[in-house]
């Protein structure tokens, strides 16, 4: 079991923090010789498998790493085109790492606004007055949670499917914002969370969260 992402949305739709302890289980590398016998292509400023699926690297995957090192979206560590880097024989044999592409900072502040913006149509859409907005959303492979507060700031969760206590997390969570967050005399309100105590608590409430597999009162 385990808690993949923490996200913090202000009541205007702005991802204010966030804190991902995710690494993609989906990632395969490979020793290729020239030449490569994969077809990779350009998207979205990212090196992407356009055919050819073997050994766990699946199309769609993206190029993550060259030699051990992290590309940059299109560019290699040094600065090079990925796809002029590998069409060159000189530069193999070559060791690429594959996996799902990683989401940027525009968008996680995209997915958040957009969010903002279910949430608030959840709310309108319910036939009871009132409704709290969307608390949950679930898929096969993750869960979603929201604790929105009364001045609106949510708190999200993104977490495995089968983790217990989530709902008392994000009560934490929202303790932990308050006491280090809030009390902060440098912090202000609706803007970015740089505080080092709230990081350090959160993330000892996350670890304390996901070794007990829930998160029950006075923890």
């Amino acid at each position: 079991m385990a808690i993949f992402s923490v996200y913090v949305v202000n009541k205007a739709g702005g991802l204010i923090y966030q804190h991902d302890s995710y690494a993609p289980r989906a990632e395969a590398e490979k020793t290729f010789s020239y030449p490569l016998d994969l077809l990779l292509k350009l998207h979205d400023e990212r090196v992407l498998v356009a055919f050819g699926q073997r050994d766990g690297i699946r199309v769609g995957h993206a190029v993550l790493a060259i030699n051990g090192v992290d590309v940059n979206g299109k560019y290699t560590a040094e600065g090079k085109e990925v796809l002029e880097y590998l069409s060159n024989p000189a530069n193999y044999p070559v060791s690429i790492r594959f996996g799902r592409p990683r989401l940027t900072s525009n968008e996680k502040l995209m997915l958040a606004s957009m969010f903002h913006s279910l949430f608030a149509i959840g709310s309108q859409l319910s036939p009871e007055q009132g409704s709290s907005g969307i608390e949950m959303l679930e898929t096969d492979t993750f869960k979603l949670h929201c604790f929105q507060t009364l001045t609106g700031i949510k708190f999200v969760v993104l977490a495995d499917p089968r983790q217990a206590g989530i709902d008392s997390l994000l009560r934490k969570i929202y303790e932990i914002y308050s006491d280090f967050a809030l009390k902060n005399p440098f912090y202000s309100l609706e803007m970015p969370i740089r505080c080092e105590l709230f990081d350090q608590n959160l993330k000892l409430a996350l670890e304390v969260a996901e070794k007990a597999g829930t998160f029950g009162p006075g923890s």
